[in-house]
């Protein structure tokens, strides 16, 4: 049988100032600006449509002064997607700027690890070094979409759909995933924070929030091995997507870009 093949974007909707040395464990002797991008993902074919992600609020971008253009279901919308009727979200993992706006979509079924519900609900959020990146109210509004039955979840590798599987990674939290996409280009994988910026899995760089900083270097292995080449291994935060892929049309230049195409770099 055939492996569908699905059309797959990057959508901005945020940004953030950030340097060097705030990027990386230990931080860098180049002290630099390295700016953050904030990103939805779209994963869709003619039968099915996947949402990747649903950021974070207005409100929630103010608190963490975060420069916020628009949301994500605005940005979706302009890709032709109304967030009311998405029926599949993938949830990467429970931090603020990955699951923040999920009530924006009311029809959809929640993908997420186990160990991610485990990790945020557990011991290990008593302590700052690991809760800092979690909003209690988001944890607890998808705890209380478990009771409507409205999460599935996967311990490790699982197919959601020919041509679409999530796959954990651990090490940025304990139950981080990345999908696998087959696009007309091949095997696509959206490491989401498996690896933030490109240099992290070029180079086995570390990102400093981290869980289990073994498995954020074993990780950047399974990105490879998932994905046809580097180049079909999209990072979650790096502004260098933008600027990789074309923009999906003039008017969404700086906005939204093909993940399916290959890059020109």
């Amino acid at each position: 049988m055939t492996t569908p093949v699905y059309e797959a974007f990057a959508i901005r909707y945020a940004t953030r100032d950030a340097r060097r040395t705030e990027n990386f464990i230990g931080g860098d002797p180049h002290d630099a600006p390295m700016p953050m991008d904030y990103y939805v993902w779209l994963v869709r074919s003619p039968e099915r449509t996947f949402v990747v992600d649903t950021g974070f609020s207005a409100e929630t971008a103010v608190r963490r002064k975060r420069n916020y253009t628009r949301t994500p279901r605005e940005g979706l919308a302009l890709l032709g997607v109304n967030a009311e009727e998405v029926k599949d979200v993938i949830i990467t993992h429970l931090h603020y700027d990955h699951v923040g706006t999920f009530t924006d979509f009311p029809r959809a079924q929640f993908h997420l690890q186990d160990d991610e519900m485990a990790y945020a609900t557990g011991r290990y959020m008593r302590h700052k070094r690991f809760n800092h990146g979690y909003e209690v109210e988001d944890v607890v509004g998808m705890v209380r979409m478990v009771y409507k039955n409205r999460v599935t979840f996967y311990r490790g590798t699982a197919e959601l759909a020919p041509g679409v599987s999530v796959h954990h990674v651990g090490g940025h939290t304990r139950g981080l995933q990345c999908v696998r996409v087959h696009t007309r280009r091949g095997w696509v994988v959206l490491a989401s924070d498996g690896s933030h910026y490109y240099e992290h899995f070029e180079h086995n760089r570390c990102f400093p929030t981290v869980f289990n900083v073994g498995e954020m270097v074993d990780g950047y292995e399974i990105l490879k091995g998932l994905a046809d080449s580097i180049k079909h291994i999209i990072p979650g935060h790096d502004p260098e997507v933008m600027k990789r892929y074309p923009a999906v049309s003039p008017q969404l230049d700086g906005i939204a870009v093909r993940l399916d195409v290959d890059p020109n770099i």
